[in-house]
């Protein structure tokens, strides 16, 4: 863990690389130092059927969730945060000025009591 999911009107694919985010989110991800790079996991959601205040089609939005572990303090949490909210925010900024969109970002902490795990890529990782 952590896991950052990221839903999207399908407009927005029309607008930027949907690919070099993922990558500017994998490594905002790994620059807040809290995360296991093993565990980092960044995928995209396309949104097809959607409406967005009035209507209007050319709107758009990304909603971005991340979900981690338990164990982080406030502070970090909130650092690390901010450091992908604007990482993301930079990287659209030119796509947002196409049409009016929205950006949004929450983190969820996962209680560890319910969550099982199985993951091979941090023995190759560290080999």
């Amino acid at each position: 863990m952590p896991h950052l999911m990221v839903e999207y009107s399908k407009n927005i694919a029309d607008r930027l690389s949907l690919q070099a985010l993922a990558d500017e989110l994998r490594d905002a991800m790994m620059a807040t130092g809290i995360f296991p790079l093993g565990g980092i996991r960044v995928r995209f959601h396309e949104c097809a059927t959607y409406t967005i205040a009035d209507g209007d089609e050319d709107y758009g939005f990304i909603h971005m969730q991340l979900r981690i572990g338990e164990g982080r303090t406030h502070e970090q949490k909130e650092s690390a945060s901010t450091l992908i909210f604007e990482a993301t925010k930079q990287f659209t900024q030119a796509a947002f000025e196409i049409a009016p969109s929205a950006l949004s970002l929450e983190i969820v902490e996962i209680d560890a009591r319910y969550s099982h795990k199985y993951n091979q890529i941090n023995k190759h990782l560290a080999s």
